[in-house]
């Protein structure tokens, strides 16, 4: 099997079907997959009439290329999931389930002025403001009551620690398996790639990762 034109996530599947660790870079993980003699592959055997085959044969050729690379670039590929525990699962669904029954918190008066409905929201501290009086038809403020389940605060909704990274250094230390990285916005697109390549080699996964045209000296 080859190993190197597999993804870090379907690597960490086949070593955890081994009942393997799955720490480390790429390398690391094909390492640990080429010692094990665990793992080993079954070929399917199709039956296959000699005229049949025959025609298979004459149809396909090694050296014909079934998908073109285009093709290939817009072949889905799993992303890298998070080893959570039942708890932090169940409390993932808790939080999502509080956050479809939280209101839209908007600003007072954002269906008035076309430049507040934009802007985030504001607490209202007009004496008079029928907002903060909880007036009907008022849209409600934003209090403490609507703060979700602690135990999972701060975590991204795929249940990984959201971690915000400027440059490939930042990457160095970080789990693979409870931590992704954020790249941060003012990041140009020659260092965004090192830090793609070098999330990939670790096995880190990129929340926003964006598509990036190589050309020139960005390789």
């Amino acid at each position: 099997m080859e190993y190197e034109n597999m993804t870090v996530a379907q690597l960490k599947e086949l070593l955890r079907e081994a009942n393997l660790p799955v720490s480390g870079n790429k390398s690391a993980l094909i390492e640990r997959l080429s010692q094990n003699e665990t793992i080993v592959e079954s070929p399917i055997e199709i039956s296959v009439e000699e005229d049949e085959e025959d025609d298979f044969e004459e149809t396909f050729d090694e050296e014909d290329d079934f998908f073109d690379e285009d093709e290939w670039d817009q072949i889905h590929t799993a992303r890298q999931k998070p080893v959570l525990d039942e708890e932090t699962k169940a409390n993932l669904v808790t939080r999502a389930a509080q956050m479809k029954k939280q209101p839209k918190f908007r600003r007072q008066e954002w269906y008035r002025y076309y430049r507040l409905s934009r802007t985030g929201w504001r607490k209202p501290k007009g004496m008079q403001s029928k907002q903060r009086l909880n007036m009907k038809y008022r849209t409600p403020m934003a209090r403490v009551g609507y703060r979700k389940i602690s135990a999972v605060r701060g975590l991204h909704s795929s249940g990984f620690e959201d971690v915000l990274v400027n440059q490939p250094s930042d990457l160095d230390g970080l789990d693979p398996e409870r931590q992704a990285v954020r790249v941060g916005a003012s990041v140009g697109n020659r260092k965004r790639t090192k830090i793609h390549d070098r999330a990939d080699d670790l096995g880190l996964r990129v929340l926003n990762r964006r598509k990036i045209n190589r050309k020139g000296d960005i390789q």
